[in-house]
Parts: C-alpha cells; sequence; structure tokens
C-alpha cells in the first residue's frame, strides 16, 4: 500500500502480511529515502512494528485517500520480506 506524503520519517509503502483476522503477522515498511524496515513477532528494525488492530478492508483503506491499498501475491512478499530482512543484515556488518 503506498501512503502518499513527504515526510522522511514515516514509510512511502507498507507491506503486511494478513492471519485470516486480519492481524498482521509480518510486516515490512520503505521509507522514502530506501531505507526498509521490518515487524515479526517480537522482532523489529529501523521503528516498524506490527498493529496492534486487525488491518481494515482494502475499501475501507482506499476511502481513506492518503492510502493507495494493493493485494499482492505471496511470492511477492516474500521477495519484499527478504529484501528487508537481507538489508538488516547487511546493515549490522
Amino acid at each position: 500500500m503506498r501512503w502518499k506524503h513527504e515526510s522522511p520519517d514515516t514509510p512511502v509503502t507498507l507491506y503486511s502480511e494478513l492471519d485470516e483476522e486480519r492481524w498482521e503477522v509480518r510486516k515490512v515498511a520503505v521509507f522514502i529515502d530506501g531505507r526498509m524496515g521490518f515487524a515479526e513477532g517480537r522482532r523489529e528494525s529501523v521503528g516498524t512494528a506490527l498493529g496492534d488492530t486487525p488491518v481494515p478492508s482494502l475499501e475501507e483503506i482506499a476511502a481513506i485517500g492518503e492510502f493507495e491499498p494493493a493485494t499482492i501475491t505471496r511470492a511477492e512478499f516474500e521477495r519484499v520480506w527478504d529484501s528487508a530482512v537481507d538489508a538488516d543484515l547487511d546493515d549490522a556488518r
């Protein structure tokens, strides 16, 4: 989902893997400068955390106006997830 704004401290793209009740299981946040954060269970990076409420439907999110939600495939999410985790590992070295 794209988040339309200009703040360098807030993600411009969010990717969420959801469970059956729409709770986030894993999340990737991409910032305007290309930094990537991720969250999974108790693991977090670059200030990215899982939501504390279920994610609304795509229709509800789209109605907000500043967001452009979209559905992606599991394979697409895995590629983004791997990129975020790899970037964190590279930063730690």
